[in-house]
């Protein structure tokens, strides 16, 4: 369909005839707002490369259209970034000091660099630690324990790792620090190890553990580095780590350890927020079949804990990318949406006979759409990696991953190369500033993959409004973007991500608002059964007629009661060619009496109507014929 407007007439019905856009507006002029385009291909011929802006134009595009709407609002944003971990800390403390300033300006400068605006560190030792043998701030000689916690210090980090979150901090003052534990000291574990057990169930070690963690928030802040969130136990669930730093915390025991925590640190830490669970988007089969005899799994874990007396300590959930998918944050989010979620690890990773090529564009590729824009599609107030810098190798790490990955590599000569992390974390936290608003935009694409575009965008608080765009498909993929009546088109090379950028303007603040489809309902003439894909605000799911167009075809919308409306957009997505040739466009208040419109004959993916309508019923109807079959991704309404 062409993206047309049309206007009603005292009947209701009009039809317009078709105009070639340039011609009716003579392309772009001198003072068309502009977009500023940065670019990075799989092939690393851009890396985060400035190309030529574009400029927005009143010209209409039959292309797969992003719809760019300010006026729809969702999550605040805390920043992007990953873990300056022991391993880390060390290669970077290695390096001569003007390479690891150069390094640390590309990692945390917002303008010299990409701004790395989030850290998670661990508390104490993890697998990725440079050290002969792990550690956390209170070890004593086994048999020992420490309830006064006298043996208390962060001596360990004041080394490398503080001095480091130092420098970061004065890089980019909007630094925000997540702190996590892999373990807490051994006696307070069964088992009396680092690895593995749990802890013990005593009210005395409940309330050790959580004056451990404040002491760790305490002393930290006052080595200059406060800690603005704190989990109480890295993958709570993994049952079985692999020679590195962990602790089976099932949800019962990670209540009674924010029970705990939540009070005192409200008193030594107001700034600091607890989060909850810090695992994965679903349990993993693996933690399930190692669940002691008679336990519950905890497959949902954070449900739980959200339903327990603890939540009142909690800001929100953490998750991680190793099992599951992106759409649980969604899940959770609408079960309890006053509780924020954070998404707080996930490393690359590579198959031994990988080449460096491989390597670069499948990271790329599965972060960008996971990652990138999975996951703040799905609420996720914040994006983090792993590893900030390791080896080629994957080193130095003690246990664990032998085949992660960092956003920077340190090669054997000590050069420091920028890798696929840096790039899909860079696009986000160069031009997406803490305290940016995720805000509406049709986006095609899936984190499965389906070869089609896919986005998100963010409002800045500064007014300007940042989109990142991801062509999934292998070839490059043409596109237009759309704010209110300004309109670009471009074209991405396949795999490549790309940001663009444009400031506050007049011109690009869109007059009409969204009108809510919560309780909509949809049938349709064909496959009815998949009716409400059109109107579930997801472009990249969608109704199809499963057949060759045909007059008499229709999908129907039930708003549930009656509505008034200025526009409506009939969005048949990235599924290209699935457009109706020829169509109309009926309303009526009762569903028996029906007034047209709007009709026309379709050149493209995106049709809007504008006219003054209420009604409960709206009916798209097929009036052509074709080979192709007809597709709706999307039905919306604005007033």
């Amino acid at each position: 369909m062409r993206r047309s407007t049309f206007a009603a007439t005292a009947a209701l019905a009009l039809v317009v005839g078709v105009t070639t856009p340039a011609a009716a507006h003579g392309g772009a002029r001198h003072d068309d707002p502009q977009a500023q385009v940065w670019v990075t291909t799989v092939d690393r011929a851009e890396l985060l490369h400035q190309r030529a802006p574009v400029a927005f134009t009143k010209d209409a595009s039959d292309l797969t259209t992003i719809v760019v709407d300010p006026n729809q609002r969702f999550q605040t944003m805390d920043g992007f970034g990953a873990s300056i971990t022991d391993s880390s800390a060390a290669l970077l403390a290695a390096m001569p000091k003007a390479t690891r300033d150069a390094t640390m300006r590309k990692l945390f400068d917002p303008r010299a660099g990409i701004g790395v605006s989030f850290l998670r560190q661990p508390v104490g030792s993890s697998d990725f630690t440079a050290a002969d043998e792990h550690y956390t701030f209170d070890d004593v000689a086994p048999g020992q324990t420490d309830l006064p916690l006298k043996r208390f210090s962060i001596a360990h980090d004041e080394e490398q790792v503080l001095p480091l979150l130092r420098q970061a901090k004065r890089l980019n003052p909007q630094l925000t620090v997540l702190a996590t534990p892999w373990s807490p000291p051994a006696w307070m574990k069964t088992g009396d190890s680092l690895v593995g057990g749990r802890l013990k169930d005593d009210p005395k070690i409940y309330d050790a553990y959580a004056r451990y963690l404040v002491k760790f928030v305490q002393a930290y802040a006052k080595a200059g580095v406060p800690v603005d969130y704190l989990t109480v136990q890295n993958e709570p669930q993994n049952r079985t780590p692999s020679e590195y730093p962990g602790t089976d915390m099932p949800v019962a025991q990670q209540i009674k350890v924010i029970e705990a925590l939540g009070p005192m640190l409200k008193k030594a830490s107001p700034r600091t927020q607890i989060l909850g669970y810090d695992h994965n988007w679903e349990t993993h089969p693996n933690d399930a079949a190692n669940t002691p005899p008679g336990e519950d799994p905890g497959t949902d874990y954070p449900y739980q804990l959200l339903d327990s007396p603890a939540a009142k300590w909690v800001a929100g959930t953490a998750y991680h990318c190793y099992y599951g998918d992106p759409s649980a944050q969604t899940a959770l989010h609408d079960a309890y949406p006053k509780k924020g979620i954070w998404f707080t690890e996930c490393s690359g990773s590579h198959g031994a006979t990988d080449t460096p090529e491989q390597i670069f564009r499948g990271t790329l590729t599965w972060h960008a759409r996971t990652l990138t824009i999975g996951t703040t599609r799905n609420w996720a107030k914040s994006v983090v990696n792993w590893n900030i810098a390791l080896r080629e190798d994957g080193g130095p790490h003690l246990g664990g991953c032998d085949t992660c990955t960092g956003l920077v590599t340190v090669a054997d000569d000590g050069t420091v190369r920028t890798d696929a992390e840096y790039y899909t974390i860079g696009h986000l936290s160069k031009f997406v500033k803490p305290g940016a608003v995720r805000i509406g935009s049709t986006s095609f694409g899936t984190t499965g993959w389906n070869g089609q575009i896919m986005d998100v965008a963010f409002r800045n608080p500064d007014g300007s409004t940042a989109l990142v765009v991801h062509n999934e498909n292998d070839d490059p993929r043409s596109f237009a973007v759309a704010v209110g009546d300004r309109t670009f088109e471009y074209t991405l090379p396949g795999g490549s991500l790309a940001t663009f950028t444009w400031p506050a303007s007049r011109a690009l603040k869109p007059a009409l608002h969204a009108v809510p489809m919560t309780h909509a309902t949809a049938n349709a003439s064909l496959n009815p059964s998949d009716a409400a894909l059109a109107i579930d605000g997801d472009a990249s799911t969608r109704w199809s007629s499963g057949a060759a167009q045909a007059p008499g075809q229709y999908l129907q919308v039930d708003l549930g009661k009656v509505k008034t409306f200025r526009q409506v957009a009939i969005d048949s997505g990235d599924n290209l060619g699935d457009y109706a040739r020829s169509w109309t466009l009926t309303a009526s208040r009762d569903g028996r009496i029906w007034h047209t419109i709007g009709s026309g004959t379709g050149t493209g993916q995106l049709t809007t109507v504008d006219t003054r309508t209420t009604a409960r019923y709206l009916r798209v109807n097929a009036a052509g014929e074709a080979g192709n079959w007809w597709s709706l991704a999307d039905i919306r309404l604005y007033r």
